[in-house]
C-alpha cells in the first residue's frame, strides 16, 4: 500500500518532497493510516484534531489518543474544542454542515499560522462514491457529480486511490490501532444510510462498482471543464457586485434557455438547492420581498432585479442596538463612520444637497444624540414635507431594498428621527432663515 501512496502522490504532483503537510486526524482507520503512511514515506508533516464535543467521553478519548499518535511519531500537534451543536443551532444548519464548516476554517487558520503548504485529509473512494450518491439523490447540478476533488486550494486528499476495504485491511495486517467512532454504525445519519444499505446492494450486481462510478465521475469533471469557462463568463457578465451583495436583472435571466438550468449553475457559489431555484423562477412575475435561502446566503425578489446577499446572522427578536454621541463628539468610527462639526453661519452659506450630509439647526437638537436601527412603527416628516411618513412608507417610496434597510441607521435626538442617514433629514430639524449655529454631521460609508 505504502508504493500505491508514493505513487498516486506522484502521478497527481501534490506536493512536493520538501513541502510540510497538515494531517486532519480524526483517530479513525483512514486518517491514522493517512497518518502511518505519511510517517513510513518519510515525509515532513505536523498532525490537527478537531473535537466536536458530540460524543462525550468518547470524543475527549480520540482527542487523546491522536496526541499519542503524533507524539509517537514526533510531529507537531495541535487540537481544539467546538461547542459544534450550538454553533449549527446558531447557522440553522445541520451538525454535519457545523462540523465541516469549524473544521476546515480551524485547519486553514493553523496552515497558515504554522507554515504547512497542504493541509490532507483521508477521504478515499468509498467516501468519493457516497458523495456522488449523497448528491444525486438529494438533488443537484453538474458540480455536485464531479465527486472529491483530489486538491481543492490548499486542501489535498493522498487516499483518493484506496478502497476502504482496503485501509482496514492494511491496519488489521499491520496490527495498527485506531478509533472505533459508535455513531459509524448507525443509520441515523444519511451518509451511513448509503454507506450501510445503498453500497452493499451494489457491491452485490457489481463487485468492481467503485472504480467504475470514480472513472464516472471523472469524466463528468472533465465535462465540467469544458463548461466553467463558458459559465464563468455569463456569470461575471450577468451577476453584478455592489459592496456587501449582487445584483441579477430579472430581464436579462429571460434571455437563459433552459432557464432552471442556467439559474441553478449560476447560483452554484451561493449553495442554492434545485428545488428553491424552481421556487425562484416561478416568483419572477410576482411582487417584491418574496426571499429564498440558502444555508449562508439569500435571494430576495426585489422589482425588476434579484439582490444576493448574506444571510443575516441575527434574528428579527435582536435587542434594540443604541449608540449615544455626547455634545462634543468629533468623531464616531463604529457602528458607522460619522464626523460632527458646529459652524457659525455666515452670509452666502450653501448648505450641501450631498444625502451623505446633514445640516442641521444645532439648537432644535438636545443631547446626547441616539444612533440606533429603525424598527416598525417609526415614522418622521420628511424633509420639504409637514405631513408625518412612517419609514416603512418613506422606505418603499424611495425604492429602499430589504438589504439596504436592515443597514439603515438612524440619527435622533430624543425621541424624534433627526436623520435617516444617507437619506433624507427631518423637515423640523432643517436650517432655516433664523437659524445662527449649524451642525454638520458627515456619513463616511
Amino acid at each position: 500500500m505504502l508504493r500505491q501512496f508514493k505513487d498516486f502522490i506522484e502521478q497527481q504532483s501534490l506536493f512536493q518532497p520538501d513541502h510540510i503537510v497538515l494531517l486532519a486526524v480524526s483517530g479513525g482507520v483512514d486518517s491514522v493510516i493517512m497518518a502511518e503512511l505519511f510517517h513510513r514515506a518519510g515525509y515532513r508533516f505536523g498532525v490537527v484534531h478537531a473535537n466536536f464535543q458530540l460524543r462525550g467521553e468518547e470524543s475527549d478519548q480520540d482527542e487523546r489518543f491522536v496526541e499519542s499518535l503524533a507524539t509517537r511519531y514526533t510531529v507537531p500537534f495541535y487540537s481544539t474544542r467546538f461547542y459544534t451543536a450550538n454553533f449549527a443551532d446558531s447557522r440553522n444548519v445541520s451538525i454535519q454542515m457545523a462540523a465541516r464548516e469549524l473544521r476546515y476554517e480551524w485547519f486553514e487558520e493553523i496552515r497558515r499560522k504554522e507554515g504547512f503548504d497542504w493541509i490532507a485529509t483521508a477521504h478515499h473512494l468509498d467516501d468519493q462514491v457516497e458523495t456522488f450518491f449523497i448528491n444525486l439523490i438529494r438533488g443537484t447540478g453538474i458540480s455536485g457529480l464531479h465527486g472529491i476533488p483530489v486538491r481543492n486550494d490548499r486542501v489535498i486528499r493522498p487516499l483518493l486511490f484506496a478502497r476502504r476495504e482496503e485501509i482496514s485491511g492494511f491496519a488489521r495486517e499491520q496490527e495498527i490501532p485506531f478509533r472505533e467512532d459508535s455513531t459509524n454504525s448507525s443509520t441515523k445519519y444519511f451518509r451511513n444510510r448509503i454507506r450501510h444499505q445503498l453500497l452493499p446492494l451494489l457491491l452485490s450486481i457489481e463487485p468492481d462498482y467503485a472504480r467504475q462510478i470514480t472513472d464516472t465521475i471523472s469524466r463528468i469533471r472533465e465535462t465540467e471543464s469544458i463548461l466553467n469557462p463558458y459559465l464563468e463568463e455569463t456569470r461575471a457578465r450577468l451577476i453584478r457586485q455592489e459592496q456587501n451583495h449582487w445584483i441579477i436583472r430579472i430581464a436579462d435571466l429571460r434571455n437563459l434557455v433552459p432557464l432552471s438550468a442556467w439559474l441553478y449553475e449560476l447560483l452554484v457559489p451561493f449553495g442554492f438547492h434545485p428545488s428553491t431555484i424552481q421556487d425562484l423562477i416561478h416568483a419572477l412575475d410576482q411582487d417584491s420581498g418574496k426571499t429564498f435561502l440558502s444555508p449562508t446566503y439569500r435571494i430576495i425578489k426585489d422589482r425588476d432585479r434579484l439582490i444576493i446577499t448574506r444571510a443575516p446572522s441575527y434574528d428579527t427578536q435582536r435587542p434594540v442596538e443604541e449608540y449615544l454621541i455626547g455634545e462634543s463628539t468629533g468623531e464616531i468610527r463604529d457602528p458607522v463612520h460619522l464626523t460632527f462639526q458646529t459652524i457659525h453661519r455666515h452670509p452666502g452659506y450653501l448648505i450641501s444637497a450631498d444625502p451623505n450630509r446633514a445640516t442641521l439647526d444645532r439648537k432644535k437638537l438636545s443631547f446626547p444624540l441616539t444612533l440606533r436601527r429603525w424598527s416598525p412603527g417609526d415614522y418622521f416628516y420628511p424633509l420639504g414635507m409637514t405631513k408625518r411618513k412612517k419609514l416603512s412608507d418613506f422606505f418603499i417610496d424611495e425604492k429602499i431594498s430589504i438589504p439596504e434597510k436592515e443597514t439603515c441607521w438612524l440619527l435622533c435626538s430624543g425621541n424624534r428621527i433627526v436623520w435617516v442617514i444617507g437619506r433624507r433629514i427631518d423637515h423640523w430639524f432643517r436650517v432655516s432663515t433664523r437659524s445662527n449655529e449649524l451642525l454638520v454631521v458627515d456619513f463616511l460609508p
